[in-house]
């Protein structure tokens, strides 16, 4: 298979490997409506978040969908990662510029993006959906490197939609309408397709609910198909129609008098101008309808003036639209997933999830992860707040709530200090959560309480963590270390046992006879 290479490539790709992981603090202040609703903003550089988020979330998720940087040489980005490399050292704290001043800005974006792209295929589930969006500027080495990380047999096509409904014509005669969408998929099909749900009416009550029309014209002349030649007649005002020569109808006669039966058959209110139509139901559109790839309905530049109507004013420029994310979410995942948006901006993806949930009752959960502190606390939170709880907007219109929560956090220390020790301020539920992906490469299946040190069982192995004084003795040393009365004391388990401690005072022959390999702590704790 083809590969893309550039100036740097080879220092970043295990760079994701040798970020350290950080702890994660949660802001009581700026997190919002009910804590348990699995709503997680966080506020840090998203390569940093993504690493520390992946002993909670690897694997778990179902859909990510991401708008990064398009590097159109406007953005004012740059490029920060600790990379060791000379020559991207070199990059650092430097804003990167457009096509005539910056010859590396292609290589600088690659290097930036692969690392990251990196993290969210190991947070991708088996049946995962990734959806990122780009425009021309770098969309061909992004399906490179996409190729390259997922597999080109995962890419599942291009999106092509249009976001712009007037003419751009500033630097050329040629207007840039459209920007794309790529979608993989880890081995899971996409939920369904994109539904406008305002096209569905029930005009005459019909219990099966709201319905569209289609033709009940087929595509069979009357030599080749006799059989779908027929004349069709409503059996409550005797009106009568003739089927077309050259197409016929879509079904014979024991197919419609089927329709019919199932009262499936809609009839024009004038037959002089109209011919009877299928019904076909909202409720059973979703799961068998293709997705197009091609979407010019979509209203692609109202993003800005949504975000304007509820904050106030304008704070953040050319934020994606609710229509556009609400549509990708709904073919994408399913209603009780897990989604992940590292370069979340105004907030967009969050909101749209919340409002989906609403509108159908799903329990859709969203991690956000934005970098600039003042954008993540004046436009992400902000935004999601006045969504949740309420607002007017700048017509005076009372906008109801669509409820929910989500709670603020933001990167705090790195989990081992420069010297390898444990940071002072990690916590019992840190370094657990830590020890069991490492370990398994599972997410630790409960966030745990500090009252145990059995932290999870995964694949018949039993681990446990003596830290912090789990056991109730608070001093420096206490229950840290595995002796015999502290052994009797660990939740029991029928099967291999692995044990974290400062240190031991049982023998090799006792710790195979039970079953248990020790690890001290922290020189046996992988800390990348």
């Amino acid at each position: 298979m083809p590969t893309l290479n550039w100036i740097g490539k080879d220092a970043v790709v295990d760079h994701h490997r040798q970020v350290p992981y950080h702890l994660l603090r949660c802001d009581e202040k700026l997190s919002v409506g009910d804590p348990g609703s699995g709503n997680l903003l966080v506020q840090g550089d998203n390569l940093l978040a993504l690493k520390a988020l992946l002993p909670y979330y690897a694997g778990q998720v179902k859909c990510i969908y991401i708008d990064p940087p398009y590097n159109t040489g406007n953005e004012n980005w740059v490029y920060n990662d600790n990379v060791n490399s000379p020559e991207i050292k070199a990059w650092l704290g430097k804003v990167v510029g457009g096509e005539a001043e910056d010859l590396s800005r292609h290589d600088k974006w690659l290097c930036m993006m692969y690392p990251r792209l990196s993290l969210l295929r190991e947070m991708l589930s088996e049946d995962g959906v990734f959806l990122c969006s780009i425009d021309e500027n770098e969309l061909y080495p992004l399906k490179l490197i996409l190729d390259e990380l997922f597999g080109r047999q995962r890419c599942v096509g291009t999106i092509c939609w249009k976001m712009r409904n007037t003419d751009n014509r500033v630097k050329s005669r040629l207007s840039t309408d459209h920007e794309y969408v790529l979608v993989y998929s880890k081995g899971g099909p996409l939920v369904g397709r994109v539904i406008d749900r305002s096209d569905f009416k029930n005009p005459d009550n019909d219990p099966r609910g709201p319905y569209v029309t289609d033709p009940l014209t087929g595509k069979a002349a009357t030599d080749d198909r006799p059989n779908l030649h027929y004349r069709i007649e409503n059996p409550a005002t005797g009106d009568s129609w003739e089927p077309d020569p050259a197409r016929g109808w879509i079904t014979d006669q024991a197919g419609f008098n089927s329709l019919l039966s199932e009262k499936r058959v809609w009839w024009p209110p004038n037959p002089k101008r109209g011919k009877p139509r299928k019904k076909r139901y909202l409720s059973e559109t979703s799961e068998r309808m293709p997705v197009s790839s091609f979407w010019t309905e979509i209203r692609g530049q109202t993003g800005a003036d949504e975000v304007d109507q509820i904050l106030g004013e304008r704070l953040f420029a050319f934020p994606k639209s609710l229509d556009l994310i609400t549509r990708l979410l709904d073919i994408a995942c399913p209603k009780d997933a897990l989604i992940l948006d590292s370069f979340a901006g105004s907030g967009t993806t969050a909101h749209a999830a919340m409002a989906l949930n609403l509108a159908d009752g799903g329990t859709r959960r969203v991690v956000s992860v934005e970098m600039d502190p003042q954008i993540a606390e004046n436009v992400t939170a902000k935004r999601l707040r006045r969504a949740l709880e309420g607002y007017q907007d700048l017509e005076g219109t009372e906008v109801p709530p669509i409820g929910g929560g989500f709670r603020f956090c933001r990167l705090s220390h790195p989990i081992f200090d420069e010297n390898g020790q444990i940071h002072p301020e990690v916590r019992f539920a840190d370094l657990a959560a830590h020890v069991f992906f490492t370990e398994t490469g599972e997410p630790i299946p409960k966030r745990p309480t500090g009252k145990t040190p059995l932290i999870g069982v995964c694949n018949g192995t039993a681990y446990y963590l003596l830290f912090n004084g789990v056991l109730g003795d608070k001093r420096p040393d206490g229950g840290n270390v595995l002796t015999a009365r502290v052994l009797e004391g660990l939740p029991a388990h029928d099967g291999p046992k692995i044990v974290y401690g400062e240190g031991t005072r049982l023998g090799s022959g006792r710790l195979s006879r039970q079953d248990i390999v020790f690890r001290q702590v922290p020189y046996e704790i992988e800390t990348q």
